[in-house]
């Protein structure tokens, strides 16, 4: 058996389009997998599906808002019936708004959680019935190294990020009769559209990164293809309930 091959599995990755999202699609369809990708910017996704298909597997683009319950459930049907089956959800959509604490607004807070959290738990519960039916699944959650530890311009963001690490250790648990086997992937700092607005807002993260990264580096989308195809793979089924870092060794450092 290849630990590795995800030839006739078919996955969904939202906010596949772009950074850490697309660079994991990237890695599944190099591995075989038929990708969907869900995400609102129809022309970043449908330019994220030619990348796919040139890899020679089937790709599509789902409409999709992270922040609507409705379209949570909604996305998961469509896959399942345009693809005819889902066996991989990769929840990577998020989002982040930088501000002391005492400056957010309600609504702020709540879309932050609508579409760091609340999305990635609706997504898998829609997923779960028909993972179930075919006999087990992989979903695999985009957490953060904020799920570890937070910033002073990070409140909501962080209690998302810290959310979905204990929200995938919790189905996890829930869903490992099934043969569901749920893991959380927690990004350090990454070199993406979202840190790219990052270092613009934050004077000197950019120095700060690299001090204290062992790799001396920032990563890269890349970086991420191999955990998402291990994630999503047989190599990985007795693993659930994780939250594997990928930051370079930032955290590891007191």
């Amino acid at each position: 058996m290849d630990l590795f091959d995800l030839r006739g599995k078919v996955a969904v990755v939202t906010g596949g389009n772009g950074g850490i999202g697309l660079g994991m699609a990237k890695g599944l369809a190099e591995a075989g997998a038929s990708v969907a990708i869900a995400a609102r910017n129809a022309e970043k996704a449908i330019a994220a599906v030619a990348e796919l298909e040139s890899l020679g597997v089937r790709s599509g683009f789902i409409d999709f808002d992270a922040a609507e319950t409705d379209s949570c459930r909604a996305m998961i049907e469509t896959v399942s019936a345009r693809f005819g089956r889902l066996d991989i959800l990769v929840n990577n959509a998020g989002m982040s708004i930088r501000k002391r604490p005492e400056e957010y607004t309600p609504e702020e807070w709540r879309l932050v959680i609508d579409v760091n959290l609340n999305s990635a738990f609706w997504c898998a519960q829609a997923a779960y019935g028909g993972m179930r039916e075919r006999g087990g699944g992989k979903i695999i959650n985009v957490g953060s190294m904020m799920s570890l530890f937070a910033a002073p311009y990070s409140a909501p963001y962080a209690a998302s990020k810290g959310g979905i690490l204990q929200a995938t250790r919790a189905l996890a648990t829930a869903w490992a009769k099934d043969n569901i086997q749920v893991n959380a992937v927690l990004p350090g700092w990454i070199d993406t559209e979202l840190t790219q607005t990052a270092r613009s807002q934050v004077p000197g993260l950019h120095e700060r990164v690299l001090a204290r990264t062992p790799a001396g580096r920032w990563g890269t989308p890349a970086d991420f293809a191999g955990i998402a195809v291990f994630l999503a793979g047989p190599g990985s089924d007795f693993v659930t309930g994780a939250g594997i870092v990928v930051d370079g060794g930032y955290s590891s450092l007191a």
